[in-house]
């Protein structure tokens, strides 16, 4: 069963000894970052901070914990997700694809659960929830939460983890996603919606109809870990990412129409900030520490004007920091790269395996091993990850044999390294770039490599024999597994 919110999945953490809850006053200015950079480093647990410092409730009576690092590693991924492997998810997905409308009726009967399984995904609209136990239309202010200044020359406080949704003005289709929002003070917000966002879409539709001067926007802070993690998923436009939050929770996510606006809201989330963004008001946005390890530059976005909080009567902050890699959200994109694999393939079936390393901060590499066919093909291989959603944005695909573990980095570094011709393997192309890429010679807008590392055929040119790795034969290894443990090694 699905966690029901925060508070179970922080139950479950503490339960097997993945969170440390941390009782005395640390600082959501820089020090809160801290305490998770060397956390995650070190390989340590998620953090519960119950005294931070200036935060406090509406009644007065005590302070906003802050939970952050709940997603820092690959075993946390795991209890989020309430599986053994994230695997287990790909293969769901999997057995989903290949789901097939049999032929006679006895067996389009037995397919009829499963049918049923796909129907109990979609979200469910309930008439009130915990998110609104306490509402506040007047009397409130950012600065009573503890918002983290995440690094030294933030151009302030960031709002890191939000669910924010928008509503598509030509379908009318719900979008989720998450984007950092800077407080510029009491009640108003940045809203970072890069480019090429769905909320930016939303944004630029709103903008060209000029049918109204404002667009609702509601930002939900803490769920349960699947609706969380939901906001981040790159998934094709007006696919409900609330959907696909039931689908990895194996049960609906329940909602609850805002307060305000006309938009629904997980009914489980800890605050629920409801408001407007202004169309074409724009101000100055950043710096900030961002995932690539780098400062983003300060740049004009939207203003999100909060007009209403909702939230539980004692609510849980739910954070997370981006920086030198790696972070929690390695962890957040590894998993991904795990459940989109299957989809991946089902776009490109020889592919075998593909790997985001953290060095790569998930746009800037991806390694990718094929069973390759022909003479190209690896480069066959490029344009199709180019042309695949957001995959457009990764800056260096280097391709390698389906007979290399693209999980092994330092496998794929010594093969890459051995396999090629650098004039004759390496080729460019330019295309959309991600906005947070401060080395493209334009926003938005830069080149790309692509890095054939197969083993190189005749029709491709190479007419020298093509050398066979050095591998032990398996009976001489049988052998001397014994002798090893004899000799005490």
């Amino acid at each position: 069963m699905a966690y029901d919110d925060l508070r179970e999945f922080i139950r479950a953490l503490e339960k097997r000894k993945e969170l440390k809850r941390v009782s005395f006053e640390v600082d959501p200015k820089l020090e809160i970052t801290e305490f998770a950079d060397r956390s995650v480093k070190n390989g340590g647990p998620a953090l519960l901070f119950e005294n931070p410092k200036g935060s406090r409730t509406f009644s007065g009576s005590g302070k906003i914990p802050v939970l952050i690092n709940s997603f820092a590693s690959m075993r946390r991924m795991e209890i989020a997700l309430k599986v053994d492997s994230i695997d287990e998810i790909a293969g769901r997905i999997s057995e989903y694809l290949e789901m097939r409308m049999p032929e006679g009726l006895l067996n389009k009967l037995k397919m009829l659960p499963k049918l049923a399984e796909i129907g109990a995904f979609f979200p469910k609209i309930v008439s009130k929830g915990a998110c609104q136990e306490v509402v506040k239309t007047e009397g409130f202010s950012l600065y009573d939460y503890p918002i983290l200044t995440c690094w030294p020359d933030d151009g302030g406080p960031f709002i890191t983890l939000p669910m924010v949704f928008s509503r598509n003005p030509d379908s009318g289709k719900r979008n989720c996603g998450m984007y950092r929002l800077q407080v510029f003070d009491e009640r108003t917000t940045g809203m970072h919606w890069q480019t090429h966002k769905q909320g930016a879409e939303h944004y630029r539709r709103r903008l060209a109809e000029g049918k109204s001067t404002r667009m609702d926007v509601a930002v939900a802070i803490g769920s349960d870990p699947a609706t969380m993690y939901s906001a981040i998923l790159p998934l094709p436009p007006d696919l409900d990412e609330m959907m696909i939050a039931g689908f990895l929770r194996g049960s609906p996510v329940e909602m609850v129409k805002c307060h305000t606006i006309d938009l629904e809201v997980p009914a489980n989330a800890e605050i629920v900030l409801e408001g407007y963004v202004e169309l074409g008001e724009l101000r100055t946005e950043g710096p900030f520490g961002d995932h690539t390890g780098y400062y983003s530059l300060a740049d004009e976005y939207p203003v999100f004007h909060v007009t209403c909080i909702t939230q539980k009567k004692d609510p849980i902050y739910a954070t997370t920091i981006v920086g030198p890699p790696p972070m929690e959200d390695f962890y957040m994109g590894k998993a991904i790269e795990r459940i989109f694999l299957p989809l991946m393939r089902m776009q490109i079936p020889e592919v075998r395996d593909m790997c985001m390393p953290a060095e790569g901060i998930f746009h800037n590499m991806m390694l990718v091993s094929i069973r390759k066919s022909y003479p190209g093909h690896a480069r066959k291989i490029m344009s199709a990850i180019w042309g695949l959603g957001q995959a457009m944005f990764t800056k260096c695909i280097v391709v390698v044999d389906e007979d290399v573990d693209v999980q092994n980095i330092s496998e794929v570094a010594w093969r890459a390294l051995n396999n090629i011709d650098p004039e004759r393997d390496i080729q460019f192309t330019m295309g959309p770039i991600d906005s947070l890429d401060h080395a493209s010679r334009l926003i938005n807008y830069g080149s790309k490599m692509g890095i054939d590392a197969t083993r190189k055929w005749p029709g491709e040119g190479f007419t020298r024999p093509w050398p066979e790795v050095l591998r032990m034969s398996p009976d001489v290894k049988q052998r001397v597994d014994a002798l090893w443990k004899k000799a005490g090694l």
